[in-house]
C-alpha cells in the first residue's frame, strides 16, 4: 500500500502540475522556513528547563537536574496564587467574552437599516485597532479616583470615589470587561461572514410558518455559526491558562498582586530579576513557560475530543 500510494504521489500528471506551479510552491518556501525558524528551531530550549544552565558550557555542557526546576515552582508558595490567578481570569475571560460577539453578530444580523449596521460595526470594530498601552492607559485614566470620569459620576450621587487601581476585588472585572469592549466587535467579523452564506429563504419559509424574528434567530441563524462556534470555542478554551500578559502588566501593582499576579507576569519579574527565587532563574522560567504549554496542548485536545462527541461535524479534526 505505500509503495502505491508514493507511485501515485510521484505520478506523471503530478509532477507536470509541480513543474507547473513551481513559482507557487517556491512562494510556499517563505512561510515555511519562517514556521521553522521562528516556531520550531526555538523549541530546542526546551531542554534548559531540564538543567542547570550554565552560559559558558552552553545548553548541552550544562548539568542534567531532570524535573528539578518543576519541582521547585509547583511546590513554591507563590504557584497555586498565579495558577490560581490565571486560571479564574481565563475562565471568566471565556465565559464573558466568548458569548459576547456571538450576540453581537446575531443582533447586528437582525438589523434592517444598513447605514446603522455600518456604523454599529465601525464602532465595534474601532477598539481593536487601539494599542493596548493606549487601552489601558484609558483605563487608568477613566477609573481614577480624583479625575476620573467613573468617580465623578458617583461623586453625583454622593458616593465617595472609589480606588479601583488599589484594590484587588476589582481588577478581574476591570480586566474581563474592557477585553469585552475591546474585542467584541472584532469577534463578530467570522460570525457576520457565516452568517452573510445562510439561505434567505429559510428566513421567508419561517415566516410563512409563524415563526417570529427570535424564533428565527434561535433556529435559523444560531444554527447555521454552530460549527464555527464550536471550532472557535475549541481554539479559546486553551486560553484558560494564559492571560494576557501585556494588558495585565500594565494595570496591575503590587497592591493587586493577590488576584492581579499571573503566570505570565511572575515568568516576566521572574526574567528580570524581581522576582525572589532561589536560583534558577532561567531554568525556571522555561520550565514554567513548558508547563502552560503542555497544559494549553491538552485543554485543547480535550475540548476537541468533546466536540467531537457530541458533533462530529464541529471539531477541528
Amino acid at each position: 500500500m505505500r509503495m502505491v500510494k508514493k507511485s501515485a504521489f510521484f505520478s506523471k500528471s503530478n509532477l507536470v502540475l509541480m513543474k507547473r506551479y513551481r513559482f507557487i510552491y517556491l512562494l510556499m518556501l517563505i512561510p515555511v522556513i519562517e514556521l521553522i525558524v521562528f516556531n520550531y528551531a526555538p523549541m530546542y530550549g526546551i531542554i534548559v528547563a531540564f538543567k542547570k544552565y550554565k552560559a559558558s558550557i552552553g545548553i548541552w555542557g550544562s548539568e542534567w537536574v531532570g524535573l528539578k526546576w518543576f519541582n521547585q515552582f509547583i511546590f513554591a508558595p507563590y504557584f497555586w496564587k498565579t495558577f490560581k490567578n490565571t486560571l479564574l481570569l481565563g475562565t471568566y475571560s471565556l465565559l464573558w467574552s466568548f458569548p459576547a460577539p456571538i450576540i453581537l453578530s446575531l443582533l447586528l444580523n437582525e438589523i434592517r437599516v444598513e447605514r446603522f449596521k455600518k456604523v454599529v460595526q465601525t464602532v465595534t470594530y474601532l477598539p481593536y485597532f487601539i494599542s493596548m498601552v493606549a487601552i489601558c492607559s484609558m483605563i487608568l485614566a477613566i477609573l481614577s479616583p480624583t479625575t476620573g470620569a467613573v468617580n465623578q459620576l458617583l461623586g453625583i450621587f454622593g458616593i465617595e470615589p472609589i480606588y479601583f487601581m488599589t484594590e484587588a476585588r476589582y481588577f478581574r472585572t476591570i480586566y474581563i470587561a474592557s477585553g469585552i469592549w475591546q474585542g467584541v466587535g472584532w469577534g463578530t467579523i467570522i460570525y457576520l461572514a457565516a452568517l452573510a452564506g445562510v439561505d434567505q429563504e429559510l428566513y421567508e419559509a419561517a415566516t410563512i410558518d409563524g415563526a417570529n424574528r427570535f424564533q428565527k434567530m434561535w433556529h435559523i441563524s444560531l444554527s447555521a455559526i454552530k460549527p464555527t462556534i464550536s471550532i472557535l470555542l475549541i481554539l479559546s478554551v486553551p486560553g484558560i491558562i494564559s492571560a494576557n500578559f501585556e494588558k495585565v502588566l500594565l494595570l496591575y501593582n503590587e497592591v493587586i498582586f493577590d488576584t492581579a499576579d499571573v503566570m505570565s507576569t511572575y515568568l516576566y519579574r521572574l526574567a528580570f530579576g524581581t522576582a525572589k527565587v532561589s536560583g534558577g532563574q532561567v531554568e525556571q522560567g522555561a520550565a514554567i513557560g513548558l508547563f502552560n504549554s503542555v497544559i494549553s496542548f491538552v485543554l485543547i485536545l480535550m475540548s476537541n475530543r468533546i466536540s467531537k462527541f457530541f458533533d462530529n461535524t464541529s471539531s477541528l479534526w
